[in-house]
């Protein structure tokens, strides 16, 4: 069954609503500026953003189009071949990686090497996957450790704030 970008957009809308009213609704920690509300309403908001977007059509110019090629499943999938289901493996097998070793090599360093094997399994380009691997997690390190006051293990690699 396919969905229209509309329906799905929408729907993602729907849902980062809910998300962000239900945030709203959680009580304040009295002390502290950030307080349990922030992260829910940040990702509802989010959602909201990107569904209306998605809905209104913004940046379907830029999906590949369609082809034969097209057809064939990306990276690890396409590798495996007709075992290509095992791919759907992929995110619990690194979930579980990831608490084994990120007390010891860090949150830094353990996130990279997640999105390095995540990007490549999807099929993305060199290029993209060295950039997200550089960018994302000193990303979420800022915004766990600095906003929400989550430390997060240092390991082979502290950070530098």
């Amino acid at each position: 069954m396919h969905l229209s970008d509309r329906v799905t957009g929408l729907f993602l809308a729907l849902l980062g609503s809910l998300a962000f009213w239900g945030g709203s609704r959680l009580p304040a920690v009295p002390g502290q500026d950030v307080g349990p509300a922030a992260f829910p309403m940040a990702i509802g908001g989010g959602l909201v953003i990107c569904g209306v977007l998605i809905a209104a059509g913004i940046g379907h110019s830029f999906e590949a189009k369609d082809t034969a090629e097209d057809d064939q499943a990306p990276g690890l999938a396409r590798w495996l071949g007709r075992l290509g289901w095992l791919a759907a493996f992929l995110p619990p097998v690194l979930l579980i990686g990831y608490v084994l070793v990120v007390d010891t090599l860090g949150f830094l360093l353990t996130a990279a090497i997640m999105l390095l094997v995540s990007a490549r399994a999807l099929g993305a380009s060199w290029a993209m996957t060295i950039g997200v691997m550089l960018i994302a997690p000193p990303v979420v390190h800022l915004a766990f450790g600095k906003l929400l006051r989550v430390p997060l293990p240092d390991g082979l690699l502290a950070a530098p704030w």
